[in-house]
Parts: C-alpha cells; sequence; structure tokens
C-alpha cells in the first residue's frame, strides 16, 4: 500500500533510548548487566518454585506465572535495543515492529490482569484462611492465570491492527527504544485523535479493572488486619502483603503516567525514561523485591545453596 510517495510498510528507525549519549557503550553495559540480571533472578524464583515444596502454594504459582511473563516482557525488547546499540543499524522492519508492539501489549496487559487477581489470592489468605484451600485450589489458580493471558491477548489483538493499519508517511524515525503506541502514532500523517481516545478509554479500563480489584481486596484486607489482636498476626500479614503493593506501585505507577496523563505533560525523553522503567527495570526489580521481603524465598535460597554446597563437597572428596 502506498500513501503519497511512502510505504506503509517500509522500515522504521529507532533513535534509542538516549540517541545524544555521549557514552554508548556504559548505556550498554548498564543494559545489559539489568538484563541478564533480570533474566537470572526471575529463573531463579520458578526453579526455587518448582523445587521447593514448602512453595508449592497458589500464591507462589502465580509469582512463578509473574516471572514468566517478566522473562518474556524483558525480551521483546531488550535484546533488540542491544543489538542496535552494537551495531549502530537501528532499523526494525514493519512486521517486527508489528510483532514487538503485539507482545508488548499482550504481556504487560497480562501482567496488570495478573497483579490485580493476586490481590485476591492475599485477600482470602488473610480474611477467608479456613476457606483458602477451597477458594484457591489448583483450578481456580489455573483459571486466574488463563484469564489473564486471555486478557493480556484481547488487548494485543485490538490495539495491534488498528495501530498498524495508519499510514506512516512521516518521518520513519520512532523517537523511542521500541514500538510503543504513542511514538507510532507521532508518525501518522492521518488523524489519530478519535483512535488516541478510543485507545485511551480502552487503557482506563485495562487499568481501572484491576485496580478496583485491588484496591477492595486490600480494603478488606486492612480492616481484618486492624482488627487482629495479636501484633504477630498483623505483622505476618503486612509482610505478605507490602511485597505485592510496592510491585504494583511502581507498575501501575508507570503505566497511568503514560497512558492516562494527558500528552501535554509529556516529552519524549520523559517518555523514554518511564518506559524503561517499568519494560527494563520492573522485570528486575519484581523478584528482588519478593525475595529480599519474602522469609520462604529466602529460605528456600538457602536451602538450596546448602544442597549445592553439600554435593560440591561431596563431589572433592
Amino acid at each position: 500500500m502506498e500513501w503519497g510517495n511512502y510505504s506503509m510498510y517500509a522500515d522504521f528507525i529507532l533513535l534509542g533510548l538516549f540517541s545524544s549519549t555521549r557514552f554508548p557503550w556504559l548505556l550498554f553495559t548498564l543494559i545489559f548487566l539489568v538484563f541478564v540480571i533480570s533474566i537470572a533472578s526471575n529463573i531463579i524464583m520458578i526453579v526455587l518454585i518448582h523445587m521447593d515444596s514448602h512453595l508449592h502454594t497458589p500464591m507462589y504459582f502465580l509469582l512463578s506465572q509473574l516471572s514468566i511473563m517478566d522473562i518474556l516482557y524483558i525480551s521483546t525488547i531488550v535484546p533488540k535495543m542491544l543489538v542496535d546499540q552494537v551495531m549502530s543499524q537501528k532499523t526494525i522492519s514493519f512486521a517486527g515492529c508489528t510483532t514487538q508492539h503485539f507482545l508488548y501489549l499482550t504481556l504487560a496487559g497480562a501482567e496488570f490482569f495478573l497483579l490485580g487477581l493476586m490481590s485476591y489470592d492475599r485477600y482470602v489468605a488473610i480474611c477467608n484462611p479456613l476457606r483458602y484451600p477451597v477458594l484457591m485450589s489448583r483450578k481456580v489458580c489455573l483459571l486466574i492465570v488463563a484469564a489473564a493471558w486471555l486478557g493480556g491477548s484481547v488487548d494485543g489483538f485490538l490495539l495491534t491492527p488498528v495501530t498498524m493499519q495508519f499510514p506512516f508517511c512521516a518521518s520513519r524515525e520512532i523517537n523511542h527504544f521500541f514500538c510503543e503506541v504513542p511514538a507510532l502514532l507521532k508518525l501518522s500523517c492521518k488523524d489519530t485523535s478519535t483512535y488516541e481516545t478510543a485507545m485511551y478509554v480502552c487503557c482506563i479500563m485495562m487499568l481501572l479493572i484491576p485496580f478496583s480489584v485491588i484496591s477492595a481486596s486490600y480494603t478488606r484486607i486492612l480492616i481484618t488486619v486492624y482488627r487482629m489482636n495479636e501484633a504477630e498476626g498483623r505483622r505476618k500479614a503486612v509482610a505478605t502483603c507490602s511485597s505485592h503493593m510496592v510491585v504494583v506501585s511502581l507498575f501501575y505507577g508507570a503505566a497511568m503516567y503514560t497512558y492516562v496523563l494527558p500528552h501535554s505533560y509529556h516529552t519524549p525523553e520523559q517518555d523514554k525514561a518511564v518506559s524503561a522503567f517499568y519494560t527494563i527495570l520492573t522485570p528486575m526489580l519484581n523478584p528482588l523485591i519478593y525475595s529480599l521481603r519474602n522469609k520462604d524465598v529466602t529460605g528456600a535460597m538457602q536451602k538450596a545453596l546448602g544442597r549445592c554446597l553439600s554435593s560440591e563437597k561431596v563431589t572433592v572428596f
């Protein structure tokens, strides 16, 4: 398809995270380290949850799914960014941009829904502990994960075809480090205001539904914790929920800035910095927050390290 003198399916050029940085290799090293730590820490979380029988609970099953999403999420964006930084060839094909766009929306949407549904798990554990095995059975956990993936996929399938059907007959340079919706729409030579309004409403719903579940769940949790007579019970309840609230605040806060705050409050550099936070840093921070603030995970890690050291001693002797 042609629009004027421009091909709809021509390659795009990604200007990168910091297009005018004076120290490109320092930037490459930092992003590479974050990527490696993110992949390694999320894999460790998955392995620990799989190996340790004490972690075979609904909460940790959902945490393992979050780690899988984070691995796929960061792998959708960072490898291409690192290759561009090394090769100084920042082009991305129309098909590659469409694929990246779809995967990003699907995985981000799935994580939104999963974080919302994880708050329901905490609500049941604290407010209805006797009914927890029934209300959070294996079947329910599988339905929660399936619902999260389905919600994310619907987001990707709805928005990607519409975004990519616009004729991009302005500059093909995307002032970003990946094919994010707002940066792409700036290149269109057609009026996108109607679509942006529809996307704004869609994003509000995507954020509002999980956020409503989170708000309702934690309101009930706070009421229950307040009524607890034992200080130890309160401490355990707060410790159980605090990690989840930190992750939710980081992820939802950055997303609300990008997709809810009016464009007049944005600059390209701010957009890229916030996007880097929730696409690159958050997948690394999630497993670190959960492991550092969770005694069960740190205990499982210590046992795993103890077994490894014991096996090495046996091998040496």
